[in-house]
Parts: structure tokens; sequence; C-alpha cells
């Protein structure tokens, strides 16, 4: 298997560098993952808006083409069934300044069943690899102030605040906190 195609394999989970073609799948756990955190949260109408526009087949397709972001598809065997994704970026976050070298993790998603096997921290090393290979200095992420699980696991991989935004999801804005790890130090 080629490098950029490499697969990491553990406990029924294989993970992978995506390709062009991935972006179906990526689409339909980008929904799902997006739904499964904040049905009961956000409103239903929102999410669903959020999720026809954010996790379109072609904005996969897209950031698939661009050379400068990285995706990793998490898939359950048997089946190759997709559950979660990683996605690197250039950063697009304008209430916090930004350094030459900064990468985006835009987007790290895990279907909640999976939660607890460590797939989650093994796409976060996916992508923290390939931000090093890329020679970026630091990682940012925004994630939702009130995610207290994610913030936790962002806490424990390193990643400390530096900002906050405001995050649009249909007619209503939410608090972002923006998180950055220091890959220089790390």
């Amino acid at each position: 298997m080629s490098s950029a195609v490499a697969a990491e394999v553990e406990d029924g989970v294989d993970i992978r560098r995506c390709l062009p073609g991935d972006e179906a799948r990526l689409s339909a756990v980008g929904g799902a993952t997006f739904l499964d955190t904040f049905a009961g949260v956000l409103a239903g109408d929102d999410i669903l808006g959020h999720c026809e526009r954010q996790h379109a087949v072609q904005r996969y397709a897209a950031w698939l083409a661009d050379p400068h972001c990285a995706l990793w598809l998490a898939e359950a065997r048997p089946g190759n069934a997709p559950i979660g994704f990683a996605m690197l970026s250039p950063p697009d976050l304008p209430s916090v300044p930004t350094q030459a070298g900064d990468v985006e993790l835009k987007r790290i998603y895990l279907l909640h069943r999976f939660h607890g096997g460590g797939h989650g921290a093994r796409l976060m090393q996916a992508a923290i690899g390939e931000a090093r290979v890329r020679g970026a200095g630091r990682l940012l992420l925004g994630v939702y102030a009130k995610n207290e699980r994610a913030l936790a696991f962002y806490a424990r991989k390193g990643f400390v605040p530096i900002g906050e935004r405001r995050f649009r999801v249909g007619d209503n804005e939410y608090e972002d906190r923006i998180l950055a790890l220091d890959l220089v130090a790390a």
C-alpha cells in the first residue's frame, strides 16, 4: 500500500488517508456525527440545514482536490462503513490572529458509539503527524464552548485556549473556543 493511502488497522477500525471518490463517505459520516452530537442541543431545522450545506458531497470533493487539505477516514470492519474522519486545512479563524505555519484541524468527527476506543486519538495522531510533516508550528481548531467531552479530549492532547469566535448554525449563533497545540514544543 502506498504511503498516500497507508492504513492503520487496530481493533476492527481502519484509518486511512482519503482519496478522491471518498466524498460521499465523508459527507455521510460528517452529517451523521453532527446530528448525533447536536440533536437536542441545537434547533433541529438548523442542524439539517447546516448538514445540507456544510456536509454536502461537493464540499468534500473540493477539499479532496485541494492540495492544502488532508483528510483521513476511519472505517469499521467488516464492511468498511465510515465511522469518523479528520481534516486539516489552512486556517480559517478570522477572530484569532494566526501565525505563519499554522494549520487548522477543520474537522475531527467520530460516531458516538465508537468513542472511548482510541479511534479519535488515532485520527488526531494522523493530523498532528501530517501537520508536522508540513512544518506547521501550531495546530488550531474551533470547538463548541459547551461540548465538554470534546474540550476534555483536546485538553488531554495538549491544546490550550487562545480565543473565541461566534459560530452560526442556521439562524442562531453559538460560542466556539479556539484552541491551539504548539507543535514545536510538543
